[in-house]
């Protein structure tokens, strides 16, 4: 009995040999059906691991945690003929197919011309925040932090103090209140 099982995972499609043993069809040493699964499983999983690294972009999933999901817009969510007023079904098709096909293009053009430089853009912009929070911004807010220690010390006390028994008293008188809504 001859046959061979596809699998398809992520839209990788794995071919994996079903054949017996004694089909006459040998190809050197033969190992069990299962061990060979496991081995395809296992190579599989390797290069998951491997197109998972930080330096190599996942080509497949490039919004991973929804960031852009209101860019997802289709040609129904922009242009809406109400029953009252509509073009002809020419008309429709055709406007449809453009202005698919002109966001879809227009989109791969100006991503061409543009990614690059916005790209290095960006990153600079975030290396030069990223130098500015960690150089600048957080040892002053620690040294802010730092001298300011005693400032916190009398507020709390200033709280525990006057502010709390205040609260607690008013707590207290609200307490017995009760409110009965019967309806007539």
């Amino acid at each position: 009995m001859t046959g061979t099982m596809m699998r398809s995972m992520d839209g990788e499609e794995t071919e994996i040999d079903l054949r017996d043993e004694g089909d006459g069809e040998d190809d050197g040493e033969q190992q069990p059906w299962k061990t060979q699964l496991e081995t395809v499983l296992e190579e599989e999983e390797e290069d998951l691991i491997s197109t998972q690294s930080d330096t190599r972009p996942l080509i497949d999933e490039r919004d991973p945690k929804q960031i852009n999901e209101c860019l997802k817009v289709s040609f129904e969510d922009v242009i809406a003929e109400p029953l009252s007023v509509r073009s002809g079904d020419r008309v429709w098709i055709w406007s449809h197919a453009l202005f698919e096909a002109s966001r879809v293009w227009f989109y791969r053009i100006i991503t061409t011309l543009l990614a690059v430089p916005v790209s290095i853009i960006a990153g600079v912009l975030f290396a030069v925040l990223a130098f500015i929070h960690i150089w600048f911004l957080t040892p002053c807010v620690q040294v802010v932090l730092i001298n300011t220690g005693w400032l916190q010390t009398l507020w709390s006390g200033v709280l525990d103090i006057f502010i709390l028994p205040l609260c607690q008293s008013i707590a207290k008188c609200c307490r017995g209140i009760s409110v009965r809504l019967t309806q007539e």
